[in-house]
């Protein structure tokens, strides 16, 4: 069980997600997503716990190549911005580009939660949350979201994150990683298979 103090403002629990369905300057997808790992739990202040690999889908269908998909959770001192522009830098190493909206890509690397933070508040996450599917493929939030507003809607990412973190609760929707993921379609979660 992991201890970790609920202050909302810094540090905490971080759930990562990454993907990979595209070569990198790292190697293939699953070269890829493991050292992306390796790099991203360096801020971790105790051990990280990682996820099975899976192989997933791309989103949307017919996108691109199926993705390569795991998760790691850690303990980390870093604020939610801090923790972004780690990721993001370790996007960037791996050759991330950022062309096409949901479109192949080598590395993508996801902050899901960080403790008990709401970021920027309720009302914004809700309202991204709550964003219609058509309005998803358009509207991208100039700010950091936490939680991040379409975990609950992604199997890909609730079933590695069951690996690592099955009781995070998501602070405004009051669920756990493992209720989530039970509320998503069998198929969805069958499309979803071991790497």
């Amino acid at each position: 069980m992991w201890q970790v103090e609920k202050n909302g403002v810094g540090g905490g629990l971080a759930l990562i997600t990454l993907g990979s369905n595209n070569i990198s300057p790292w190697g293939d997808a699953t070269a890829t997503v493991q050292k992306a790992m390796a790099a991203v739990s360096k801020a971790a202040q105790v051990t990280a716990k990682y996820s099975g690999l899976y192989q997933t889908p791309a989103f949307p269908p017919g996108s691109g190549p199926d993705f390569v998909n795991a998760a790691l959770a850690f303990v980390t001192a870093l604020s939610p911005h801090d923790l972004l522009a780690l990721l993001h830098g370790v996007e960037a190493e791996a050759g991330r580009a950022r062309t096409v909206r949901w479109g192949p890509r080598t590395l993508d690397i996801d902050l899901i939660g960080l403790g008990d933070a709401i970021c920027p508040d309720v009302q914004t996450q809700t309202h991204w949350r709550n964003l219609p599917p058509d309005a998803q493929t358009q509207a991208t939030p100039d700010q950091l979201i936490l939680p991040h507003p379409r975990v609950q809607d992604r199997a890909f990412a609730l079933v590695p994150l069951a690996d690592v973190a099955p009781d995070w609760r998501h602070p405004v929707l009051d669920q756990t990683i493992t209720q989530m993921l039970g509320k998503r379609p069998a198929e969805e979660r069958r499309s979803i298979v071991p790497h």
